[in-house]
């Protein structure tokens, strides 16, 4: 015996363009998601400290958000790692971000929520 496939579901979470509707916002939040590790544990417990950061561990990635901007300083990360981290090797730590994120200098990788504040940083040639 076979049973029909329902053709109707009330419960659709999925909307129409059409019934989206945007609050003409923008948001300046910024932030990381982590794939849970030393490295990760480490730049959460430094990012931790600093104020207007939040810091969430979930059961297999690590989430730190911010407002306006978030830098990230590599010589801090590597006192509390025990060992040295680039911005090239915190980038690989970092499975996603949002916001624009830009090597400042050496030390530093800056999140920021504000494209017109990042915009300050790229160069062009």
């Amino acid at each position: 015996m076979t049973q029909a496939l329902p053709t109707h579901h009330a419960d659709n979470i999925f909307k129409s363009m059409k019934d989206v509707k945007f609050e003409g916002t923008i948001s300046h939040q910024c932030g990381v998601t982590m794939n849970d590790s030393v490295e990760a544990r480490a730049i959460a417990e430094v990012m931790a400290e600093k104020p207007g950061i939040r810091v969430t561990y979930l059961p297999a990635m690590i989430r730190i958000d911010g407002e306006g901007k978030i830098a990230f300083k590599m010589d801090e990360i590597s006192e509390a790692l025990g060992r040295i981290i680039t911005p090239y090797t915190f980038e690989i730590s970092t499975s996603t971000h949002y916001g624009r994120m830009v090597m400042v200098d050496d030390n530093t990788v800056t999140l920021f929520g504000d494209m017109d504040e990042a915009m300050a940083f790229i160069k062009y040639d």
